[in-house]
């Protein structure tokens, strides 16, 4: 099968590789659209989980089951599916303790593109199929769908981490798209003022579609001392990390009052420490919560969230704004994603013949 991969630190391109093998639980999907994410550039061009020989990159995908195992009991060929990024599993000790993100060890609930192939290929695996796997609800599109196997349960997960109550006032820090579902989440958990740091213009357009209050533009000056004007002096109550380096804890931590929580799902792709201011940490005892957290994956979190769309609290259309049609365009759809540029939000690539258009 054709497949698109990490065929070394800083190359990617089209290898061949066999099609995978369905084990009793499992399922082979073949892709109906895919998206690559930010990690993915990590992955390849900054080694952050370091050499990778031909392994196929993605984990973003919604596709149709081509075949299951013996013991496969709710899905079946045909069946359209959305493929969470996060494939636990499910009879983990990790599982059983609700870590499952981390089940077989630290992170190893996110398999593809890690340590096992990913989805931009013309067949991939997917472990624990009836764990794992959940239909595209009618009326849903397919293709937005995508969003929905990592950008909004990521950013959804760093409003849980931080754990955001009725009239917060919230920090978002990085409105790319996982950052434009955290304000998303925030606002649908009823926080009062929205604060969300960015810069493109596109992306701070839908940030207020989704509920932010005020952009920060960190070429204005530091985010701390935007943040404290804006609050009178006060701070937030909580912070989510949705994108940053390892110094965007610092503001972080100078902004979040007495009490308060920071979630992050940013993904650290390089620096060796975090750093942690110690004044404003209270000299370490300023009940400042730091939390950081994989985003939990599985069948349950993919229905819950599609609820969200087919009720109408969640539009996904915002977050595409490149649409390519054809597996071939795979390479220009990640290098976008590599050199964000101005207009850029999300790509897609549409793989399925009825959905391109």
């Amino acid at each position: 099968m054709k497949a698109y991969a990490m065929m070394g630190l800083n190359k990617a391109g089209w290898i061949s590789k066999e099609r995978p093998a369905c084990g009793p639980m499992d399922a082979i999907v073949s892709p109906l659209a895919v998206a690559p994410c930010t990690s993915d550039v990590h992955t390849v061009w900054e080694g952050a989980i370091g050499d990778r020989k031909d392994m196929i990159l993605g984990h973003e995908a919604t596709g149709e089951v081509v075949e299951v195992g013996a013991l496969v009991k709710d899905f079946k060929p045909g069946d359209r599916v959305i493929v969470p990024a996060i494939t636990p599993d499910w009879n983990s000790l990790e599982a059983q303790a609700g870590y499952s993100m981390h089940s077989g060890g630290m992170l190893a609930g996110w398999k593809f593109s890690n340590f096992k192939d990913g989805v931009f290929a013309e067949y991939f695996h997917v472990n624990d199929a009836d764990g794992n796997l959940a239909l595209i609800p009618e009326g849903v599109d397919p293709v937005e769908a995508v969003m929905l196997s990592d950008m909004v349960p990521t950013g959804f997960h760093g409003v849980e981490l931080a754990d955001v109550q009725l009239g917060d006032e919230v920090l978002v820090i990085g409105i790319g798209p996982v950052g434009l579902m955290a304000v998303a989440g925030t606002a649908l958990r009823g926080a009062s003022y929205i604060y969300a740091v960015g810069s493109r213009p596109v992306c701070a357009e839908a940030a207020r579609g989704y509920g932010a209050s005020e952009i920060i533009d960190y070429h204005q000056g530091p985010i701390c001392e935007q943040v404290m004007d804006l609050t009178h002096g006060r701070g937030v109550d909580r912070v989510v990390i949705a994108g940053g380096t390892v110094d965007t804890f610092i503001d972080a931590v100078k902004v979040v009052k007495p009490g308060g929580t920071i979630g992050n799902v940013n993904y650290l792709g390089s620096g060796d420490f975090v750093k942690i201011p110690r004044c404003e940490w209270g000299v370490g005892m300023g009940h400042k919560t730091v939390r950081g957290g994989l985003m939990p994956g599985g069948r349950l979190r993919m229905e819950k969230l599609s609820k969200l769309v087919t009720a109408g609290r969640l539009d996904l259309s915002p977050l595409i704004t490149h649409r390519f049609n054809g597996f071939e365009h795979m390479e220009e759809a990640l290098q976008l994603m590599k050199n964000k540029p101005q207009e850029l939000i999300k790509p897609v690539v549409v793989i399925a013949k009825d959905l391109m258009r």
